[in-house]
Order: C-alpha cells, then structure tokens, then sequence
C-alpha cells in the first residue's frame, strides 16, 4: 500500500508540471508576441552587422515582435522579415535602425514614429509591404566610431598649428605660475581668510604702555585740563606696533601691537599722568573740542622703534596750550630716545616705557609752570 500511493504522489506531481507546462505556453502564444502577428520585409541600404533571427523587434522603444528571416535579394541588399503584434498601424514613412541593447547587447530592428498622413502599409501574407531603411540604418558602434575617429583627425589635421600654438601658451603660462607660485600662494592665502577660511588665526600680543612709578612733582593748576586725542599722520594712527628705518619707511613691528590706537594711547597715558601729578585732567572727545576750558593739544611726530644696532625706542610730540579764550599761551618739543638692546617687542616695550616716563615728566613740569 505505501508503494502504490508512492506511484500515486509521483504520477500526480508529473501531471501537474505537463499541465502548467501547456499553460505557459498557451499564455506565451497569447500574452506574449509569439501570437498571431503580421508581417513586414525591411530593405537595408547598408550592411546590418550583428543583426540575426530571432531578433527582436521595438516599436518606440517597446517589444512587438522578433526578425523571422534574413537573406540577399538580386542587388545583394539585405532583406528581413519582421513578425510584429497583429493590429499595430504601421505607415510607410516608419523610420528603421539597428540599435544595441546595451554597450556590447545583441542588435535588434528598431521603428521609429511615422506620420498619420502617410500611408498606412497593409500587412499581406504572401506579399509583405516593404520598409527602407536609411543607408546608416545599419552601423554598428565600430563604424560609428570608426567614423568619429576619422572626423577627430581630420579636424587635428586641419587645426595643427593652432592647437601647436595653443599648447606653447599653455607651456609659457605654466612657466609663469611656477615663476610666481610663491605670489600665489599669498593671494590664495589672502582669499582664504577674506572668506572666513583656512586655520583659525593665531592671537597678536598685545602690549600696554605704563607711565612710570617715579614719584613726580606735583602741580596745582587754576583750572581743569583738557586733552584732545593727539593730531598724527596716517602712518601713526594704528594700533600696530612700528618700526622706522633711517631711510624714514615705517612698518609694522611683527605682529606686536599696543593696546589701542597710538594716538589714543599716548592720550590715555598722559591724562593718568597728568592726574597722578595733581593736574585736574580730562580726555576730550572731538565733540567737546569747542568746550571751554584751558587745553593741551598734541601734534604726535614719532612713536616709533629706529631700526639700528641696537634697536631705539623714540617718542616725539610737540604740545601746546590753550586758554579758553583760545589764547595760546606755551609751546614746546618733547623727544626721548631710550636703545631697547634687542629686536624683540618685550625689549621693545620696555624701552617705549622709559621713553614715555621722561616725556611724560617733563610735560607735567611744563604743564605746572605754564599754568
């Protein structure tokens, strides 16, 4: 009994798979192209490499149907015989290739468009109507690139010297960027931190001026004093600490720099000397230029390190004050040079501060008996 319902299970599946074999089939010939078609002939002008039964055949991109014959006719023309889905119009202008699936894909007959105004082909069993393709119907991508490549070389060939100068140019304009490389590292430098760019930028030191611990003498004037922000060159009116060589060329020191512009430094510094001395002082702001008041007014001239051996920190003023009725009643140079011993901005400054402690005294004297 096991036996036979073995043979009974094995028979069963065999049934099953001849019965879905015929299904398949039957759904190939009616779902598929391989139903009922209608037939066509295709003229080639040209040779169609790679073109062979069985291939397939596209309608604007879709599959409806296969090449069922290839042969020469009497003019050696190739002719093919299309099978495609019955009931698809096809109009004798029905523009004809032979196409590739793919880079290196096997080649198949391809129908492009066609114009409702055209006449409309009737498909005939015995006789079918025939398609022209066009003489590049037929190219395979040799020919095509074949053809390319001849074109490249023909236009190398009419454009020799141009494209020889052209590569000179290039050869002389490489020259110069290597010739300039280090310029354009700069301005690409440059381009990188105007836009926010490249490492974050290292800190300047920054520096103060002290006005000195010597005791000074002090004054008692009649009135408040006033100090105007110093007058001073362009050049002066930074923040940089500088450098002037004997030639006169002012430059930036490093990238030392005082802890405000120079000539609002110089004008803090005096007031708190000034003050420290007992002189009642004040900074004056441009809008309170035209106040009352007796004024000290500063032409800043120099606040500069001299390059030289050794190195020189100089300070040089002219000052002057004015009574409030805008009298002036005394004038006078201040200048002091102090050597800072080595080019470096701690040494630098150090002197800086030696040079202002004498200016600075000498003022307040001035700035007592004057007044």
């Amino acid at each position: 009994m096991e036996t036979s319902a073995r043979y009974i299970l094995v028979g069963f599946f065999t049934l099953a798979a001849i019965v879905a074999g015929f299904v398949f089939v039957y759904w190939l010939n009616n779902a598929s192209t391989l139903g009922e078609r209608q037939f066509y002939q295709i003229r080639f002008a040209g040779p169609v490499s790679g073109l062979q039964n069985g291939a397939a055949v596209q309608f604007n991109g879709m599959h409806v149907g296969e090449v069922t014959d290839l042969r020469l006719n009497r003019d050696n023309q190739v002719v093919a015989t299309i099978g495609i889905v019955k009931g698809m119009v096809v109009h004798a202008d029905t523009n004809v290739s032979v196409d590739f699936q793919g880079l290196m894909g096997t080649a198949l007959v391809s129908l492009r468009g066609g114009s409702a105004k055209a006449p409309i082909l009737t498909p005939n069993p015995t006789m079918p109507p025939v398609l022209e393709a066009d003489v590049s119907a037929g190219q395979d991508l040799t020919q095509t690139a074949r053809g390319t490549l001849n074109r490249i070389d023909k236009i190398l060939e009419d454009n020799a010297q141009p494209i020889k100068d052209t590569i000179g140019s290039l050869k002389t304009f490489s020259a110069a960027l290597a010739r300039n490389s280090n310029h354009i590292d700069a301005i690409m430098t440059g381009l990188e931190k105007m836009t926010g760019g490249g490492p974050a930028e290292k800190p300047k030191p920054i520096y103060d001026l002290a006005i000195g611990s010597a005791p000074l003498a002090h004054v008692h004037p009649a009135n408040q004093l006033g100090v105007p922000e110093p007058a001073a060159v362009l050049a002066l009116d930074t923040q940089r600490m500088l450098t002037r060589s004997d030639s006169g060329q002012i430059a930036p020191f490093g990238d030392a720099q005082w802890s405000d512009n120079i000539p609002k430094l110089l004008q803090a510094k005096l007031v708190q000397a000034l003050d420290s001395a007992g002189v009642q002082a004040q900074v004056m702001t441009p809008d309170q230029a035209g106040a009352g008041g007796s004024q000290l007014v500063i032409d800043l001239q120099n606040f500069a390190l001299t390059t030289g051996s050794p190195p020189t920190a100089e300070i040089a003023f002219a000052a002057k004050i004015v009574n409030g009725a805008g009298k002036i009643v005394g004038t006078r140079q201040f200048h002091d040079a102090v050597p800072a011993g080595s080019a470096d901005p701690t040494a630098a400054v150090a002197a800086f501060n030696k040079a202002f402690s004498k200016v600075a005294g000498d003022l307040i004297t001035w700035v007592g008996s004057t007044l």
